[in-house]
């Protein structure tokens, strides 16, 4: 973390005395007890924590066999072609905004104590309680990204996480502090989020009767649904922490961290997740529309920050926007196409009856790529001859046609096809008669956590084992695989799979793929899987009635780079910093 950061932390926040009687007082300086005095300073404290929380619409695909951009400066494109290094292009740092997020939590911990949230006893009481509860919990989820993008083995050859610092440090510090062991990190994040469920209602809802948890410091129910109801939606709550605490534990039991020094296991994982899915509903409770959360059907309807059955946690929707659209529509629409899916996650949709495209009982012909397919490839990705029934066109993508292949630099498909999921197709961005439509962005969906059950129990218990619980990776597979339309009735393949750990496996990290494709988690994914950061990217061309696969992009991934990099910068102001090995 930046030092310098820090010291301007510190005195944007100046805790002095208070300014001489004659001179004017600093603007947007406060003292201890005008912060005490100002609710909304300090919660403006967490408020500014809430904005740094990553985006899952990060377009890391461009790093991976799912995608590549037609911005030859995109710094993902950068990095996976070999220009990856400890001291430039890593868009996948967090060091300095989790670090500068955590150091905010603490400065509010340190002096939210002292603060009167109400002059209402029992509602001050539920304040004090209620962001109690979120600064643990943003506290574990940031530490759980410092982990994801900066947690391997050290010079050393030890497995480290990073560094913990769990009080707010002023500007004289000793900031020289070594990584943590990845096991202790681990169970510092587990608890933080532990904490936050033990001081937040798991939903923020207006209750007719107190929760059991909240009874000792509340007996007016309206106090209670003033500060943990319905108004404090989209907030951190209780049930977030379980989903976070689900993503730290099937990130550790991974093979890319599997260490003598790492206990977790893939059976934690799997309970961490079922905690999610029992409170969900269980199979059952698998959101029937979840495979098109982003639609306008679902994006309208959402009001009073109530969450859609498809979504765990969300940002706020925006008031009208065409950012989305305008970066990835074909050039016909006015977009420019910046997301061009690969032939390789093409091909990873299966047929309609369940069968992979290279399985000879599948039915697929390579002259008709399209047809008979999994009906999720139709709503994710525009293929030549793609229909946008929004606007009554169909999408050609051939040599001479505007959204052809390289037909107009930095704008047309480089692999011969868009991105169609996260659009709102009623937006219109012709110039003379342009439109905004609402948006809001997943920060967790409950398809995740069923497949993160999923992988975890199948790789504790096999395909058909369910642990304590009530159902099997394999039930979970199914229910997904039926919902997306896919393996008809009986699903053979998923039954042949069924028989084997390892099938399954394959099955489950492909339906992952197709589930959370453009959702910012295939490269995490691929990585702590340890499958080939290599694969080369492909395209399809259509010429005449026939189909080409042509090569797009090569990856330049060295070994190393399963784990990313601590920033140099970091390294050189700080002794006992260790670097991951390979990025000395």
């Amino acid at each position: 973390m930046k030092k310098k950061l820090i010291l301007f932390i510190a005195t944007a926040l100046t805790l002095s005395a208070c300014d001489d009687l004659f001179e004017p007082a600093i603007e947007n300086h406060q003292n201890p007890e005008q912060m005490y005095e100002d609710q909304e300073y300090m919660r403006g404290i967490l408020h500014t924590v809430y904005s740094q929380v990553p985006d899952c619409y990060d377009n890391s695909e461009y790093a991976t066999d799912d995608a590549v951009t037609n911005q030859p400066t995109n710094q993902f494109l950068q990095m996976a072609t070999g220009a990856w290094t400890n001291t430039s292009y890593n868009p996948l740092s967090q060091w300095t905004n989790a670090y500068n997020a955590i150091q905010y939590i603490h400065l509010y911990l340190l002096h939210a104590p002292n603060v009167t949230w109400s002059t209402n006893e029992e509602q001050n009481a539920l304040f004090a309680r209620r962001l109690e509860g979120e600064a643990y919990g943003l506290r574990g989820m940031f530490y759980y990204y410092l982990m994801r993008a900066h947690a391997g083995f050290g010079t050393s050859g030890e497995l480290l996480g990073v560094p913990l610092f769990l009080t707010y440090q002023v500007s004289d510090a000793d900031f020289n502090q070594p990584r943590a062991s990845f096991q202790v990190c681990v169970e510092q994040i587990n608890s933080d989020l532990q904490r936050a469920e033990e001081l937040l209602p798991l939903e923020y809802e207006d209750v007719s009767a107190i929760p059991a948890q909240f009874q000792d410091i509340a007996t007016d129910v309206s106090n209670y649904n003033n500060v943990m109801g319905s108004k404090a939606r989209g907030l951190f709550n209780g049930l977030v922490a379980r989903a976070f605490r689900a993503r730290m534990l099937i990130l550790a039991a991974s093979p890319l961290y599997q260490d003598a020094a790492n206990n977790t296991t893939w059976e934690d994982a799997a309970n961490a997740a079922a905690e999610v899915i029992d409170y969900k509903g269980g199979i059952s409770g698998l959101a029937s529309d979840g495979i098109e959360y982003y639609s306008p059907t679902i994006t309208n309807a959402i009001g009073d920050g109530v969450n859609p059955a498809e979504i765990l946690w969300r940002t706020n929707k925006d008031g009208g926007s065409n950012t989305q659209e305008t970066q990835n529509f074909p050039p016909s629409l006015y977009g420019t196409g910046y997301m061009n899916p690969s032939q390789n996650l093409v091909d990873a949709f299966p047929m309609a009856n369940g069968y992979p495209v290279d399985d000879a009982r599948s039915g697929y012909d390579a002259n008709n790529p399209y047809a008979n397919r999994d009906p999720r490839l139709d709503k994710y990705i525009i293929y030549n001859g793609s229909s946008i029934s929004e606007k009554s066109v169909t999408i050609n993508i051939t040599d001479g046609n505007t959204d052809g292949i390289n037909v107009t630099e930095n704008r047309s498909t480089r692999t011969g096809y868009y991105m169609k999921k996260r659009m709102r197709w009623d937006v219109n961005l012709d110039p003379a008669a342009s439109t905004n439509q609402p948006h809001y962005t997943p920060r967790i969906r409950y398809t995740e956590m069923y497949l993160d059950y999923a992988e975890a129990a199948n790789e504790a218990w096999g395909p058909k084992g369910t642990g304590s619980h009530g159902y099997s990776a394999y039930d979970v597979i199914k229910a997904i695989r039926q919902r997306a339309g896919v393996g008809g009735t009986d699903d053979p393949y998923l039954e042949a799979c069924a028989g084997s750990q390892e099938q399954m496996r394959e099955l489950i990290r492909n339906e992952r793929r197709l589930e959370l494709c453009f959702e910012g988690s295939r490269f995490w994914d691929v990585r702590r899987w340890k499958l080939d950061l290599n694969e080369p990217v492909y395209g399809l061309q259509q010429n005449g009635n026939t189909y080409q696969h042509f090569l797009v992009e090569e990856r330049s991934y060295q070994d190393y780079m399963y784990f990313s990099p601590i920033p140099n910068s970091e390294i050189l102001k700080y002794s006992n910093l260790e670097q991951n090995r390979g990025w000395e």
